[in-house]
């Protein structure tokens, strides 16, 4: 096979090596830096499969933390889905509008989107890839234990990646060994078969007790596996409109999931015990629960945050407040992308204006709905309109609507100082943010399973839109997703949601969401071009380096120029 380093531009053996470039005090990321290992004198012991797989979960972790505006696969969701104009200042660049109207024309000499957040997605698979090329060479203990865990974990890893770079990207090469080959694009089944194998062995083989707890917060269960399981078979079956199951060359199938599968996994999260939705919505964000006093934010006294690792959370992403900028990259970079642009107004921090909310997605929230308050924030019905600033920054704000996101915003202290300082005191607003980003959530467990057909659909509806303050209605497809919309509304899931529905769908849903907004204090409107949305497919544009680089080996996605 022809040999060429292009998408695979990792760290070296990143399996060792990238172990020491966590900084992640408190953290099970934090361990002592080994730097002399090779691949010639590692994976011997159980112990070195601990530090590749920190390494796992490092290069994983670096798909957000190393990436910083809108390269990242939150951000993008968010922009791409009715739910928000890509936003930013007025004088910025064009990929956020590129993102949003899908039509690199908004931003012809854009062409680089993506660049980092394809190499390091692939470094993150070859992290996993080395620990699974090397799994019989370690000397597990005699229990077997901790063997069947890593393993398991580095699988759902490896699972986790694939399914975002195949939801963006479509067409990707697939590597299920540690490798540089220049490799064409595979059928997107297979790549999908190889996620459900590893889904299903990370479900039957992390123990049930295992990573649980608030020590463990940020590792993959035997219950985020199941859950990760269902969320992929619905967006399969829907997006691609076939059962999941690919035939390999030697005539076996491999990868083939049901809808029972999907349903019995979810279940399986719902029974084991170990999740229940916290009491009220607003303490499942930062922003949403603090009660801002004269001076600074008491974190103890006047928050009512379930906390980082609360009995809602399934998976999360987990960040340290350490980043620098040589490389060491721990904190969670897109966030400053939330905030709003130039603007501190206790609790919410200042950043720079990506996805302003559109009208037609506070629209979706109907009623007494309190999902509202706790995942939007008003600038002028909360007062940050009345700062002496407020004018200049809107000013310098690219499709401004008055509408930002509070699930995942910044935090500033009363005192207009950042509460995302690193270990060593130093205040960072773009650096040192360390909100988890949560991947898997029990309500949405409970949701795909009422939509899988669950006999407790009715009592799991019921759940979700008491808490929001709503009585029941229906238990049918459009409510449920409907449901989803209010429920999940910012979380990166949206865009995924409608896509899963057909692409018409997700057309329709992006179209309907053009709307007035301010760009540089003047008064424009954001419009669609329908047959360009659809002309995508959905997918994302392959970054145009990784064209050049193969020698023409990839194809662009159709649509992209």
């Amino acid at each position: 096979m022809n040999k060429f380093k292009f998408n695979i531009l990792t760290l070296g053996m990143a399996a060792v090596v990238a172990v020491g470039a966590t900084s992640c005090a408190d953290s099970f990321l934090d361990v002592n830096s080994k730097t002399e290992s090779t691949t010639g004198n590692f994976y011997k012991t159980e112990g070195d499969a601990w530090r590749a797989l920190i390494g796992c979960y490092d290069g994983w972790r670096q798909v957000a933390s190393g990436l910083g505006g809108v390269n990242n696969f939150y951000i993008a969701s968010t922009i791409m889905s009715d739910e928000c104009y890509g936003s930013t200042g007025n004088g910025d660049d064009y990929k956020a509008q590129i993102l949003d109207r899908f039509d690199q024309a908004q931003g012809p000499s854009e062409l680089l989107i993506f660049q980092d957040t394809w190499k390091l997605y692939y470094a993150g698979v070859y992290r996993c890839n080395e620990l699974l090329l090397h799994e019989n060479d370690i000397a597990w203990n005699e229990n077997g234990v901790n063997h069947s865990l890593y393993i398991g974990e580095a699988r759902a890893l490896r699972a986790i990646m694939y399914f975002d770079m195949v939801r963006l990207w479509g067409n990707i090469p697939l590597f299920l060994e540690p490798s540089q080959d220049n490799r064409a694009q595979a059928d997107p089944a297979e790549v999908y078969a190889h996620i459900f194998e590893d889904l299903k062995f990370a479900a039957e083989n992390i123990p049930a007790d295992a990573n649980l707890g608030t020590s463990n917060f940020g590792r993959v269960t035997k219950y985020a596996a199941e859950a990760i399981l269902a969320r992929a078979y619905l967006y399969y079956t829907g997006y691609y409109g076939k059962e999941p199951g690919f035939t390999a060359e030697d005539g076996t199938v491999i990868g083939a999931v049901t809808k029972a599968d999907a349903l019995a996994a979810v279940e399986d999260v719902i029974t084991s015990g170990k999740y229940e939705l916290v009491d009220e919505f607003k303490n499942l964000w930062p922003a949403a629960s603090l009660v801002p006093v004269e001076g600074k934010i008491g974190w103890a006294e006047t928050s009512t945050y379930a906390g980082d690792a609360n009995s809602e959370v399934i998976l999360a992403m987990n960040f340290t407040p350490t980043q620098d900028y040589d490389g060491n990259n721990d904190s969670n970079r897109w966030l400053v992308m939330m905030g709003m642009r130039g603007l501190n107004y206790t609790p919410y921090g200042k950043g720079w204006g990506a996805c302003n909310v559109t009208a037609s997605m506070r629209s979706k929230f109907v009623g007494a709905d309190n999902r509202l308050s706790a995942s939007v924030i008003d600038l002028v019905g909360e007062g940050v309109n009345s700062l002496d600033s407020y004018s200049t920054q809107v000013n310098d704000w690219r499709e401004y609507t008055g509408y930002t996101v509070k699930k995942y915003t910044p935090l500033v202290f009363g005192d207009n100082t950042s509460p995302a300082t690193n270990p060593t005191g130093t205040a960072g607003f773009q650096e040192c943010n360390a909100q988890p980003w949560v991947i898997m959530r029990y309500a949405d467990v409970l949701l795909m399973a009422a939509e899988l057909g669950s006999g407790n659909a009715a009592q799991y509806m019921h759940a979700i839109r008491s808490r929001a303050g709503l009585g029941d209605v229906a238990v049918n497809q459009k409510n449920i997703m409907d449901e989803r919309a209010r429920e999940l509304a910012f979380e990166g899931i949206r865009y995924w949601d409608l896509l899963r529905q057909g692409v018409d769908v997700m057309a329709d849903a992006v179209v309907a969401s053009a709307g007035n907004v301010t760009s540089g204090g003047v008064a424009a409107t954001v419009t669609y071009d329908r047959a360009k949305i659809v002309a995508t497919q959905g997918l994302s544009r392959i970054p145009n380096d990784q064209i050049t680089l193969s020698n023409g080996v990839l194809k662009q996605n159709p649509g992209w120029n």
